[in-house]
């Protein structure tokens, strides 16, 4: 018995392994577009699976496919969403053709397993032909921007509660933080006193933003383009299926999805991902400063600030022994910064298409779902193996604090801003804190002087009596 099977196109032969359930159209594809060993993503595949799924029950009930076909069709795309024949999807992420090819494999894989499951042999395109029978009424260039749609839904869904855990956690943090008073910095200078809950409960708002609009952003990805085919015209689809089609697509995934009112437009266009991935490089952008916040506040221990304690993880040196690293932070710096790289080439895609469509969907699908799993994975991380354990030091921040000049700002009310300014030179200079200052020269009764820096006063809005 051949290993291989011979099938055939408009352009010839090849040779197509007999365990395959794929055909010579994603094999020339995975020729064509072998970059690396990367695969096309698999959430992308699914939602096109489902499309599949939805079209076909659509046409059963229409008469354009009969019910044996239909079933046998309906039953490959579950298999295939049970997760059993991922590896049949071979074709690499940034291929030419606006994911032509991918929709091909898996109109590949969708008909051999039909063929066998109703007793044909793989190939045999006369019992269940990919092209008139899985692809019936359908186009890449309306099934791909759907699937696109639905996959970024998917994941915006998982991003918004990572996203609501992560803001839990640092609420929790302010609560527990609320009494440590520590030295504020501006430009990396000592500035007025603050809570260390004050700026935790400042991160924790910055993260209600980012849930808040990437949980919004999926109102935008629910007008989808299905039923218009090539070009929006819709083609080849009847207006019975271009009805039909979204309310089963709606019924198969669960999103209130809804049919775009001019389906040329959402054929052609791509600035829905644009708006999209931009939503998630300003999360980047807050996830930066973040951690580049804790990541200074945790500096040292010794010879840095050290004013919050980070769970030693692993071993951070190869020749420091005892040397521990920020890693979370790192790994979350690292997750935005190619998420914000992501962003540029979403966007630059986007403005690439021309006229009728658009052929560079394939990387805007690849860099925006890969853009959302990284930072699925990054913020879950970030918030159990970091936010979670983080402790305060206390002693260090009140050092910090009593030692720094910037206390003399309490004292402009009652003394002017000279005087205030005088006697912080003198007290940084006599290498003392402002307070044993102001009481040593009897500047101020001592009574006062424990009034005016109080912790609770000197960190809310407030102006002291002369």
């Amino acid at each position: 018995m051949n290993d291989y099977r011979i099938e055939k196109d408009s352009l010839g032969e090849a040779e197509i392994n007999n365990a395959a359930y794929y055909g010579i159209n994603s094999f020339r594809a995975y020729k064509n577009f072998a970059l690396t060993e990367e695969k096309s993503n698999i959430s992308l595949i699914r939602s096109i699976v489902r499309i599949k799924k939805a079209s076909a029950k659509v046409n059963k009930i229409l008469g354009y496919l009969g019910k044996d076909k239909a079933e046998a069709i309906i039953k490959s795309c579950d298999g295939i969403l049970s997760g059993d024949y991922d590896d049949e999807f071979i074709v690499h992420p940034l291929q030419g053709g606006a994911g032509t090819s991918l929709n091909m494999n898996v109109n590949e894989v969708i008909a051999n397993l039909a063929i066998e499951s109703l007793g044909g042999t793989k190939g045999e395109y006369g019992i269940i032909n990919p092209l008139d029978d899985v692809n019936l009424s359908q186009s890449t260039n309306d099934v791909f921007p759907t699937a696109m749609r639905i996959a970024c839904i998917e994941k915006t869904r998982l991003l918004a509660e990572r996203l609501a855990e992560l803001q839990s956690s640092l609420q929790k943090k302010e609560e527990e933080f609320a009494t440590v008073l520590k030295l504020g910095r501006t430009q990396l200078m000592d500035a007025l006193p603050i809570t260390l809950g004050q700026e935790f409960g400042a991160y924790a708002r910055a993260i209600s933003r980012d849930r808040w609009r990437i949980y919004k952003v999926e109102e935008r990805l629910r007008e989808t383009n299905l039923g218009g085919t090539a070009i929006g015209t819709g083609l080849n689809a009847s207006l019975e299926y271009i009805y039909r089609i979204t309310e089963e697509i709606k019924n198969e995934t669960g999103y209130g999805l809804s049919r775009s009112d001019l389906l040329v437009d959402t054929t052609q266009n791509m600035d829905v991902f644009v708006e999209a991935s931009g939503l998630l490089k300003a999360c980047a952008a807050n996830l930066i400063k973040i951690s580049n916040d804790l990541r200074l506040m945790a500096s040292g221990p010794k010879g840095g600030l050290g004013e919050i304690k980070m769970k030693a993880l692993q071993q951070g040196s190869t020749i420091m022994p005892g040397k521990v690293n920020p890693v979370i932070c790192e790994m979350v710096l690292q997750v935005s910064y190619k998420v914000i790289s992501n962003d540029l080439a979403i966007t630059m895609a986007a403005g690439a298409g021309q006229l009728e469509l658009n052929a560079f969907s394939p990387l805007i699908a690849h860099s925006i779902l890969e853009s959302f799993e990284l930072l699925i994975k990054a913020v879950e991380k970030f918030d159990k193996l970091c936010i979670r354990t983080l402790e305060a030091d206390e002693e260090r921040c009140r050092e910090y604090l009593e030692r720094s000049t910037s206390l003399s700002a309490v004292l402009i009310d009652i003394l002017g801003y000279e005087k205030a300014s005088e006697i912080a030179i003198e007290a940084f200079e006599s290498d003392i804190t402002i307070k044993d200052y102001l009481t040593a020269e009897g500047i101020l009764p001592e009574d006062q002087v424990e009034k005016l820096f109080d912790g609770y006063r000197i960190t809310n809005p407030g102006r002291s009596k002369k």
